[in-house]
């Protein structure tokens, strides 16, 4: 036993896991890369009876057999032997497919709890689980939970201290006489060259022709002859069973096993079905001529309710931030501070920063909502209806869920491309993430249309959101064609029952997210308005961000580039420029250039409607920021982030000056 144990948090995707983890963690929780690989990995620490354990949030999966970089990362982990005990959180509505993965975590020997989650909508369906005989069967501890209600958390903790007090149980699926005399041969044999794992487990896997088992035994004395007598067996086994290879043969039976599990211990007692709803309700919103307009009226209405709730607090944020700023300069000046020192309180850190924070209601409205829509389960069907249109760009039907997270922040976005199996897909999908419009560019969006389009702020950030899928669609087809040829493969995911979405668990998420843009406003944001003030300051003894000022100068050689898209002046150069280190950058070093005028004010007197629309194209498809950058590179190498660096910003400057020229023509 370890003397800080680990318990261990896996599941299905959508089964309630990371719920589960973070009630057991609470406000304990660390982020960081698994060691050797680029996927993000949680942990935290959580009281457990009379012991600190520390708790590791495994990436989703739904099976052992490692087919995409998450799933990689879950099987090696859960075969480290780092984990004292194993909670694996299953949706009680859907045990049949849930249990399978529960299956094969026995088979390898670890010591379990299983988290039976969602135990209400399990109820609400009619379905009774007896949870005695379930434990009984498989030999380890069941705890029915409602993780979004914390209800059942104080016996998942009990069950868990129980299983550490506890030595681990044995258990094994039955295959058949035929199949088990063989896998006992298998067993023999492969204890006999020694694995650093169980060696019936290594056995099936090695029988299901895992990748992982196959490069283990290759690798140890004897494996080769090992290899040459399982191909002559299996042969010989499948034409004796009327199968056509072993994996399928195992496969079927373990699902046998599972069948024959929740026939025993599960019954339905009402006519109500949650899953038939699902099914009823999937006809309409997965349906391909209605589901994808009903995906963008729901996108739209979204939009609306971020300006239409967000507007009046962010206001009234406005209000008070600008009082007191000049109860503050009031202040300063009372105190007879230095100039120097006035100018950079109050241009450098309050014009900037607060110019920043005024857009936070609007930002956490969009998480919220975007929370809802996850929690609910309907973002599973945005990447089932836009599978079609996917592939017609070359994509594949999953690379949309990573698109959908690129609308919160680009980075975990293209993190979350690791959920597909291929690289070419991966790839393909990482380069066009960064022209989805994430969080930070929304700020930019909130002022310019505050400014230059108020009735229709919806509309237009709609439009912005709508060209920036469209451009990533296309861009994915012309670089399929250019650096990929090999077909994309089909769509093959689970779409989740809905869930009546938990208005805790989407604040929980909401609060997380906001809390990283403002932990930014202090620190990233913060240091790049201070540059900016800075460049705008000196030399010593000119006016403020004057032409000879260092940043009127880098404005001014800038300028003559974006005078074609209709913005070529020296402010809007430095912003863009600015908003490669953070694109929330852009608003606060408006604010900071501009200095004592009144920003909408100054952007009237600059911008036209038109100017306005294509600096935010621009502000949309150029230069990804660094943060975005050094993901790309980490995840797939220097010369793609290269590309990314190149293509964008031809493209933002072709788009946002074709939008100007075409557009002058009619106005």
């Amino acid at each position: 036993m370890n003397p800080e144990p680990v318990i261990t948090v896996a599941g299905n995707p959508n089964a309630g896991k990371t719920t589960i983890f973070n009630a057991l963690t609470g406000s304990r929780q660390h982020t960081g890369n698994w060691p050797g690989v680029t996927v993000e990995k949680k942990y935290g620490f959580s009281r457990i009876g009379d012991r600190k354990c520390k708790v590791v949030d495994l990436p989703g999966t739904y099976g052992l057999s490692a087919h995409s970089l998450d799933e990689s990362v879950a099987r090696d982990f859960l075969l480290s032997g780092e984990s004292d005990v194993v909670v694996i959180v299953v949706d009680a509505t859907l045990l049949d497919r849930h249990l399978y993965l529960v299956t094969q975590c026995l088979e390898m020997g670890l010591n379990i709890v299983l988290c039976l989650n969602m135990m209400d909508s399990a109820e609400e369906a009619g379905i009774r689980v007896d949870f005695a005989r379930l434990s009984g069967i498989l030999g380890i501890p069941v705890v029915p939970c409602v993780a979004v209600n914390n209800q059942g958390l104080d016996e998942l903790r009990d069950a868990i201290s129980g299983a550490l007090n506890k030595p681990d149980g044995a258990f094994r699926v039955h295959y058949g006489e035929d199949l088990e005399r063989y896998i006992e041969e298998i067993t023999e044999k492969v204890s006999d060259i020694g694995v650093p794992y169980p060696s019936r487990w290594v056995a099936l896997q090695f029988l299901e022709e895992d990748a992982h088992a196959l490069d283990l035994i290759h690798l140890v004395e004897g494996g080769r002859d090992l290899r040459r007598a399982w191909i002559e067996g299996a042969i010989n086994l499948c034409q004796t069973l009327g199968y056509d290879d072993l994996p399928t043969l195992l496969a079927e039976k373990r699902y046998g096993f599972v069948h024959g599990v929740v026939k025993e211990c599960v019954s339905r007692q009402s006519a109500f079905d949650r899953i038939d709803w699902t099914r009823r309700i999937d006809t309409v919103l997965t349906n391909p001529f209605v589901g994808m307009p009903i995906f963008f009226v729901i996108l739209w209405l979204s939009f609306q309710l971020v300006f239409t709730l967000g507007n009046p607090v962010a206001t009234a944020l406005d209000v008070g931030l600008s009082t007191a700023a000049s109860t503050i300069s009031g202040w300063f000046y009372a105190l007879h501070l230095h100039p120097f020192l006035i100018s950079f309180l109050t241009h450098g850190v309050i014009s900037g920063v607060g110019s920043v924070l005024v857009f936070l209601p609007n930002i956490m409205i969009l998480f919220f909502l975007i929370a809802i829509l996850e929690d609910s389960g309907y973002m599973a069907r945005a990447a089932y209806i836009m599978d079609r249109l996917m592939h017609t760009m070359g994509l594949h039907g999953k690379s949309f869920l990573p698109m959908i997270l690129g609308f919160g922040c680009n980075v975990p976005a293209i993190m979350g491309s690791r959920i597909l199996e291929s690289e070419k897909d991966r790839t393909l999908t990482i380069l066009i993430l960064p022209l989805m419009s994430c969080s930070a560019r929304l700020p930019i969006y909130i002022l310019f249309t505050g400014i230059f389009f108020q009735r229709h702020q919806g509309l237009v950030v709609f439009s912005l959101y709508l060209i920036g899928v469209i451009l990533a669609v296309i861009v994915a087809r012309i670089f399929q064609k250019l650096f990929f040829r090999n077909e994309t493969a089909p769509l093959v995911m689970e779409l989740p029952p809905y869930h009546m979405p938990s208005v805790r668990g989407a604040a929980y998420h909401m609060w997380l997210r906001s809390r990283l843009f403002v932990r930014k406003a202090g620190t990233v944001i913060l240091a790049g308005v201070v540059l900016i003030w800075f460049l705008a300051s000196f030399p010593p003894g000119v006016s403020y961000a004057s032409p000879e000022s260092w940043i009127g100068k880098i404005g001014d050689f800038l300028a003559p580039l974006l005078a074609p898209a209709g913005f070529g002046f020296g402010e809007a150069a430095i912003a863009l420029l600015s908003g490669v280190v953070a694109k929330e950058i852009v608003v606060g070093t408006l604010g900071t250039l501009y200095g004592d005028l009144s920003l909408n004010q100054a952007l009237a007197s600059h911008f036209t409607h038109l100017s306005a629309y294509a600096f935010m194209l621009m502000s949309l498809i150029y230069v990804p920021c660094l943060s975005t950058l050094a993901v790309i590179r980490r995840e797939i190498g220097v010369r793609w982030a290269l590309l990314t660096i190149t293509y964008t910003s031809i493209l933002g400057w072709l788009i946002a000056t074709l939008v100007y020229q075409v557009g002058s023509l009619f106005l």
